[in-house]
């Protein structure tokens, strides 16, 4: 480590002018580093590899596994066999947190204790930034949003003794139906209703479900953002209206929607004028980091902090340390860049396709609600069987173009 002594000693063998002019050099990543730790943001600017790599190489140093003549006598003392394995993972094999509270510092990896609670800070900062301001608390957790919604949902299973309902507009989406089945409870679906092209929540039928049930008997009502057109977004704010005044949990499977600013906004006034609990996002789809992460986030503290706690024993540190290093790689100018293209981008193709569609004698369907997803009509295929139409799919995804439905 060439600290203010050894540089000092190193004058005794190169000239001093060009020690200075090196520790200079060093000073300029030293103060990047000092300035995160001091401000837990997000820098301005993206950092370049080898300031990231030098942080993370120090806090692995951190780490009980990687101290000189450290003896590990235990059954689980990050003891990596792989080189590969070991430089993949930066040496950090302790992962995060206690089999108490994921969130909680590893007495063994203060590293890798330090690295999470840096991510869980710029993550917390970017959701107020792409649209939430108000949130007052979000983690990095090593799970898909899948199993993040179902340790939500069995974090409410202690505060709402007895319940067994979740109310759910529907969405054709199987994680989303089987989070609530493995959480141990019964999905009360409510069917969407048609407005012109889009399907769209039906508040109407979703109170009616809960005077039905009664509120005692319901964990929460799990809503969707992100969804794939002619489904658009769940009215969050009068869901959140009824929930506040029925004093429910309002849950939000917020997969994709970090992108988005409208979803986000969504969420913030949802949670200014009704009642929203938590929202869970994938950390793939928002961040293009490896599957595998998500974050939840919500507008109490407390909640947040006891669904950490409600994760049994200690975690994988990977997803935290892709969160962590692509942040930093973006910075915030260019995580606002990333959000700013996908706009564009997204009205570059809704001109292209309603062209398309024009030159087939289809349309583009009128989904003003959706800011994500657009949707097409097959009419020039009805008569098909369902093969014929789904074959189309896999004629595009022939064609490298993925993603479609």
């Amino acid at each position: 480590m060439m600290n203010k002594s050894n540089l000092e000693l190193s004058k005794r063998l190169i000239p001093e002018n060009y020690v200075q002019q090196a520790a200079q050099a060093l000073s300029v990543r030293e103060n990047k580093i000092r300035i995160l730790l001091e401000q837990r943001r997000l820098p301005d600017e993206g950092w370049d590899e080898t300031t990231i790599e030098v942080l993370l190489q120090q806090l692995s140093l951190m780490d009980s596994n990687n101290f000189p003549g450290n003896c590990g006598a235990g059954e689980r003392e990050a003891r990596i066999s792989s080189e590969l394995v070991a430089r993949r993972h930066f040496r950090m094999g302790h992962g995060i947190g206690r089999s108490g509270d994921i969130n909680e510092v590893q007495p063994k990896a203060a590293g890798s204790s330090l690295m999470s609670k840096l991510t869980n800070s710029l993550v917390l900062q970017v959701l107020r930034e792409a649209g939430a301001p108000s949130t007052a608390s979000a983690f990095v957790v090593p799970m898909a949003t899948g199993m993040s919604l179902v340790l939500c949902l069995l974090t409410l299973r202690h505060r709402r003794k007895g319940a067994k309902y979740v109310i759910w507009p529907r969405i054709d989406q199987k994680s989303c139906f089987k989070c609530m089945l493995t959480a141990g409870f019964e999905p009360v679906i409510v069917q969407n209703k048609l407005y012109e092209d889009e399907l769209r929540t039906d508040i109407e039928a979703l109170e009616k479900s809960i005077e039905e049930l009664k509120a005692e008997n319901i964990v929460c009502v799990l809503t969707t953002t992100s969804c794939f057109a002619p489904r658009t977004p769940d009215r969050l704010e009068e869901v959140a209206k009824l929930c506040k005044q029925y004093n429910i949990p309002h849950l939000v499977n917020n997969a994709y929607g970090v992108q988005s600013s409208k979803c986000m906004h969504l969420i913030q006034e949802a949670s200014k004028i009704g009642r929203l609990d938590a929202y869970v996002q994938s950390s793939d789809k928002n961040f293009m980091v490896p599957v595998g992460g998500s974050i939840i986030a919500g507008f109490d503290k407390n909640l947040i902090e006891e669904i950490g706690k409600t994760y049994p024993g200690r975690a994988s540190a990977a997803p935290s340390v892709d969160m962590f290093i692509t942040l930093l790689d973006l910075g915030k100018q260019g995580f606002q860049k990333l959000l700013q293209q996908r706009k564009h981008r997204f009205n570059h193709l809704k001109q292209e396709l309603t062209k398309i569609a024009e030159k087939h004698g289809e349309r583009l369907l009128d989904t003003r609600h959706n800011p994500i997803s657009l949707g097409i009509t097959l009419s020039s295929f009805h008569g098909l069987e369902g093969k014929s139409l789904t074959q189309i799919g896999s004629m595009l995804f022939t064609r490298c173009i993925s993603g479609a439905r």
